[in-house]
């Protein structure tokens, strides 16, 4: 088999099972292969009940028991709860578990398992949360190994992933390197098949440190490689828009309620230069959290209508267009500038996509807002100019070239990519090779500078109380979890459980609310519409509100296990807040309780400098946060973290000066044996 063929090629993988790859992204061998855990367990030696005393909250531990009597079944709203006392020669605990009550019937008096789960206190008493019952010799082959948790969607298991997996490689193997020995061997790297193999089965997590590195080393490799054709591209591409400068754009700075920063001005200035020039404009504005690059996007697209051109911008979600649509237009009425915007997103009515395309292809609409779906064949432009992206969209050489076909006669539009990810400028000059770079580095003056603690789960009951404060004086809160669920053998705090737990809490006094990246994007866009709306009140998320949407009227931050997310990433989703009038506090829940956890932790005590926090987690990122959370989610790279990875970006770079044909050709067949796409 090749790399590039199905996983349904794959025996014991048939039509459902391929759909529910399809769902996480896997579609060929290749995507399986590279498919990797999002984290490691290792399955601890068995312990008696009377040592559970040495056991901190919310450790994993196994325990040999035996069932004590029948278990109990009840009901609390819409949560089951299932009880049964386990026991052996030193004592006994309360095991527990949430909506399985279908255990019941295997839970019988007087068996004996080995239960693994999560320990923590009640009442003064241990209790062993959600465990997964093994025989005894089952559990012994067990002990010690690596064991890899994938991330799932209902239907797949990580079992059932690894078998998967190992299939792959029994198909595929050998595997073909680009890399030669002598290359390998100056960069201090493994060889392709090995890395694969290592960072699903690793012996230690340093063996997995180094097969990491090299998938992140060849993800940039390819991700720098076009990046210097579309430079290349770029350096030729004539400015087939030139534009003058907008007597309305320059009367509506002077009269907003607020001055530009001193960075604002400099980086429209930098837009302006750019679009009256000799070559199309291919520009990132790089801002902080709340630097407001979106009135620089907004000068930009006013300048394109008043030389007669149309402009696109693209959100990274249906909300987030909307409620930018919405400002727009609420600007445009409130200034007297009489350009048409339209909205154009999956949620429309049909009939409503068919105005909105009619209105794009008549010229009529000289602003267009939406998502990815813009650029969709069936949407065509009169003469777009400028397109304005989220970096989470940038474009690539076949997206650049949808996008030319939609321009008059194939002209290249200018293209403005938006960026708040606080990337160290020697980074973000390696990642943006093909792009010219504004950095913009001041907040505007009436943005109060949010309050900042690191805490421990004592604090909890406080934090509760502290947000129904602020929901009875009018504000709203957001609450952030690392899953989506609970998982049998990863601990940390889940959506899930986490909303039902403050519906418990709150009652009828607080609307609470929960969001994460596996539901429906029609479900997702309704939640964030009415949480923006005041519908709701408290709203419990994965980092998918990261992109969310603007609420000025969100004051507080609570997020859970801030300990296992990276700084940059701590960083931008605190910038939910603080962007009203009112104080906006954000409060970092350290369950791990560890000194080097705190440390890390009060970085974002210490300041709301993105860029400062950005090198700080260069500094303090070690190799354990090889396995967890802590990616960045810069550039929607699969496996490589630009601050876990910061050396393998500059080796590739390095890599990518020197390489010589010989060696690129070799990439790009690499590249059609697995049927990777590069942007």
């Amino acid at each position: 088999m090749k790399l590039s063929d199905s996983v349904n090629n794959i025996k014991g993988i048939g039509e459902k099972t391929s759909a529910l790859f399809g769902k996480v992204g896997v579609f060929s061998l290749w995507d399986l292969l590279l498919y990797i855990p999002r984290d490691f367990v290792v399955n601890p030696p068995v312990r008696k009940v009377s040592e559970l005393s040495e056991a901190k909250k919310g450790e994993m531990v196994a325990l040999r028991l035996t069932v004590q009597g029948v278990p109990s079944l009840i009901h609390v709203r819409r949560l089951s709860i299932l009880n049964v006392v386990g026991s052996d020669d030193t004592g006994g605990i309360k095991l527990t578990w949430f909506n399985q009550p279908y255990l019941k019937k295997a839970l019988q008096p007087g068996i004996t398992r080995v239960f693994l789960g999560k320990v923590n206190f009640n009442k003064g008493s241990f209790v062993l949360d959600h465990p997964r019952m093994f025989h005894a010799e089952e559990y012994e082959k067990m002990v010690g190994i690596l064991n890899p948790v994938y991330p799932l969607t209902h239907g797949l298991t990580s079992k059932g992933i690894g078998k998967a997996v190992q299939s792959a490689f029994d198909a595929v193997s050998p595997i073909r390197d680009f890399l030669t020995d002598k290359e390998r061997e100056a960069l201090s790297l493994p060889d392709l098949e090995s890395a694969l193999r290592t960072v699903h089965s690793p012996a230690s997590p340093e063996i997995m440190t180094k097969a990491r590195k090299r998938l992140a080393f060849d993800e940039y490799l390819s991700f720098l490689l076009s990046v210097r054709r579309m430079k290349t591209e770029t350096a030729s591409s004539h400015n087939d828009f030139v534009m003058k400068e907008s007597q309305e754009a320059a009367e509506l700075i002077n009269r907003l309620p607020y001055q530009l920063t001193n960075a604002q001005k400099k980086a429209f200035q930098d837009v302006l230069n750019d679009v009256g020039g000799e070559r199309a404009m291919n520009r990132l504005v790089q801002g902080d959290v709340g630097s407001g690059k979106t009135i620089v996007a907004l000068l930009a697209m006013i300048t394109a209508a008043s030389n007669g051109y149309q402009s696109a911008m693209m959100a990274p979600t249906e909300v987030l267009a909307s409620q930018h649509a919405e400002k727009i237009r609420g600007l445009f009425e409130e200034y007297g500038l009489d350009y048409k915007v339209v909205l154009l997103t999956g949620s429309l009515t049909a009939k409503e996509k068919r105005e909105a395309k009619k209105e794009i292809e008549n010229g009529n609409a000289k602003i267009v807002i939406g998502t990815h779906a813009l650029i969709q064949e069936d949407v065509v432009f009169q003469n777009l100019a400028l397109v304005v992206t989220d970096e989470q969209h940038r474009f690539g050489v076949n997206q650049r070239q949808v996008l030319a076909d939609k321009a008059i006669d194939k002209k290249v539009p200018h293209v403005l990519v938006m960026s708040a990810t606080p990337i160290p400028r020697t980074l973000a000059i390696i990642l943006y090779g093909d792009l010219d770079i504004s950095v913009m580095d001041e907040l505007p003056a009436a943005r109060l500078p949010i309050k900042n603690a690191v805490v421990g789960i004592e604090y909890r009951k406080k934090a509760y109380n502290f947000i129904r404060k602020q929901v009875e004086e009018g504000h709203q809160a957001y609450v952030i979890c690392p899953q989506v669920e609970d998982s049998e053998m990863v601990e940390g705090e889940n959506v899930t459980d986490y909303s039902e737990k403050l519906r418990e809490i709150y009652g009828d006094q607080v609307r609470v609310a929960m969001l994460h990246g596996k539901m429906k994007p029609k479900d997702k866009n309704e939640i964030m519409r009415q949480f923006s709306e005041h519908e709701t009140d408290v709203l419990v998320s994965t980092t998918v509100i990261e992109v969310g949407v603007d609420v000025p009227n969100a004051t507080v931050m609570m997020i859970e296990d801030a300990q296992k997310f990276g700084l940059a990433a701590l960083h931008q989703i605190r910038g939910r807040v603080g962007r009203g009038k009112a104080q906006s506090y954000c409060i970092f829940v350290n369950t791990a309780g560890g000194e080097d956890e705190n440390k890390r932790l009060k970085v974002l005590n210490s300041t709301n400098d993105g860029f400062k926090i950005a090198s700080e987690d260069l500094k303090l990122r070690g190799p354990g946060d090889l396995f967890g959370i802590r990616q960045s989610g810069v550039m929607d790279f699969k496996i490589a973290d630009v601050y876990n990875d910061a050396d393998m970006l500059k080796a590739a770079s390095q890599f990518v000066h020197s390489i010589s044909k010989e060696a690129e050709d070799r990439l790009m067949n690499y590249e059609a044996d697995t049927g990777r796409v590069t942007l």
